[in-house]
């Protein structure tokens, strides 16, 4: 059974860091396509970052491009969002998700396992 934990959120002020990590259990997740995920109040579930399992393929949202970066240790199973120059319309959950596939894509109905989410909030 697939297993995907997010943890690493908290609230941190505009400016500030944090860095998000994704422990992914229950399967052999090379060929999948791991992807962060954030949902403001009121608002629909958005595209944050995507990562190949193999390889060095990243996808930025355009929000989040030059600020946020993605990255894996396959040793531990775990992904991490790097979070850096965060501002106050960051506050979301941020949610993890894998995707069976080998290409990158950033429909959140294309995602086949997903965590629970873990709350990030930045104050101006």
């Amino acid at each position: 059974q697939v297993q995907l934990v997010e943890s690493g959120g908290g609230l941190v002020q505009a400016g500030g860091s944090l860095r998000l990590s994704c422990a992914a259990s229950g399967r052999t997740f090379s060929g999948y396509v791991m992807g962060w995920f954030r949902q403001a109040p009121g608002k629909e579930r958005e595209f944050v970052a995507a990562i190949r399992w193999t390889g060095m393929d990243t996808y930025y949202a355009d929000s989040v491009k030059g600020r946020f970066t993605i990255s894996r240790d396959n040793a531990k199973n775990t992904v991490y969002l790097q979070m850096n120059s965060l501002k106050p319309e960051d506050t979301a959950v941020y949610y993890c998700a894998a995707d069976r596939t080998v290409v990158i894509v950033t429909r959140v109905s294309a995602y086949d396992y997903w965590g629970q989410g873990t709350q990030v909030s930045v104050s101006s």
